[in-house]
């Protein structure tokens, strides 16, 4: 998986013609940085390739002519392998976190650690540990700004150097029912106890399988799922969540194709915010609406390529709040409020594209934070395409954080 960066930097999983530069940037790091404990420790830390084996090996890298340097890394280790000191069942730990000088005061620590942040839960972590120094004043700021939190019941020592741990939990992630009942198909078919919903082909989250059980017959079960979907003139496709394996198996096993990979994002609605940073640009006015109106959802299906009438059917559905900011007398930004249980679902968050990065995006989330308060929502969610750096940038500086992952496995021709 491969996470764009603003300065022009991505960062991925280690790639082959990455590791022997991630190694060696590792070393130099921690040399500048004089945190080498002796020549053993500089020989571990340039040994990047068994990292990447027995771990997973994040690096960042940037454009250096007409290739590739890496300027960043971080090794992500799962408890039970060699690399993880202090992980317990469940956890995963952060190993060797190093930035290329050069390259520093740019965010690419903060990407770095984000995106383990996200590869852990991908993978099904219960929390993320790590051991810093008490002297690394600057990665303590950037632990904290992640919701990392002091363990310092598990500090521990190696040859007389004091280590303080951190731990760092996902939130509860809303689960498939309340995020499909803040997005209601059209039309819904049960079978087999899986949830299909068909609404026309708009949208894949109001026109996929939600496959809540396990079927002894897996296969013929999606065999029947195929059938609804062709009996409508839509390709079929199933919502698979992360550690779903033997569903992931028989949906490839029968020609799918994993289309798209989503990130659930969540933050308490009455969480903290970073500050945002100054503008010259005139503040948009958002007007709320119960209902979407004429203008609103012009604005979304220009951004989506939808029918007006179509959409407006498709988000009949659920019981949401319609946002519009309106800068100069016209629209220049839509987004969604919906509810279920204890829970808002942002959604179709869009900014026409001239009046991107003038603050738009945040204060259309920053007042969907405030309805949400007040229509008594415990916390909020999103979801976000993993390659959709700008929309990570942004949510995650509003406090969401990762919870849960999925993908969207088409067949067409079903």
């Amino acid at each position: 998986m491969t996470y764009a960066q603003p300065q022009g930097a991505v960062v991925r999983v280690a790639r082959p013609q990455d590791v022997d530069a991630a190694g060696a940037l590792t070393a130099e790091a921690y040399l500048a940085d004089r945190v080498l404990a002796d020549d053993g420790y500089e020989t571990e830390l340039r040994d990047a390739r068994r990292r990447a084996e027995q771990a997973v090996l994040l690096v960042a890298v940037a454009p250096a002519g007409e290739r590739e340097a890496v300027v960043g890394t971080v090794t992500l280790a799962p408890y039970g392998s060699s690399y993880a000191e202090i992980a317990r069942p469940g956890e995963w730990e952060l190993r060797m976190l190093a930035v290329a000088p050069e390259a520093r005061r740019q965010g690419l620590a903060y990407q770095l650690v984000l995106t383990s942040l996200r590869e852990a839960v991908a993978a099904g972590a219960r929390r993320v540990v790590l051991s810093t120094l008490d002297s690394m004043h600057a990665a303590h700021r950037l632990y904290e700004r992640l919701g990392f939190v002091p363990a310092t019941d598990r500090d521990w020592s190696h040859e007389d150097v004091r280590l303080a741990v951190h731990t760092w939990t996902p939130p509860e992630p809303p689960g498939a029912l309340v995020e499909a009942a803040t997005w209601r198909p059209v039309r819904v078919v049960e079978t087999d106890g899986w949830q299909v919903g068909l609404s026309g082909g708009l949208t894949r989250r109001a026109n996929s399988a939600l496959a809540l059980v396990d079927p002894v017959d897996l296969d013929a079960a999606v065999g029947r799922v195929e059938m609804i979907y062709a009996g409508d003139g839509l390709p079929s496709t199933f919502r698979v969540e992360s550690g779903r394996s033997r569903l992931r198996a028989t949906l490839l096993g029968r020609g799918y194709q994993e289309v798209s990979v989503t990130d659930v994002l969540v933050r308490p609605v009455d969480g903290p915010a970073e500050a945002p940073p100054p503008s010259a640009t005139a503040p948009a006015e958002v007007v709320v609406h119960d209902q979407p109106s004429q203008g609103w959802l012009t604005a979304w299906c220009a951004a989506k390529g939808s029918d007006v009438e179509q959409a407006r059917v498709l988000l009949a559905g659920s019981a949401a709040q319609y946002l519009t900011a309106v800068r100069d007398g016209r629209a220049v930004g839509v987004a969604r409020v919906a509810y279920a249980e204890e829970w808002a679902g942002l959604s179709s968050l869009a900014v026409v594209p001239d009046a991107r990065r003038g603050g738009v995006a945040r204060t259309l989330t920053a007042t969907a934070h405030e309805l949400a308060g007040r229509a008594g929502a415990r916390d909020m969610f999103l979801q976000v395409e993993v390659p959709n750096q700008v929309a990570w940038q942004l949510y995650a500086r509003e406090g969401f954080r990762p919870a849960a992952r999925y993908s969207y496995l088409t067949r067409t021709g079903s």
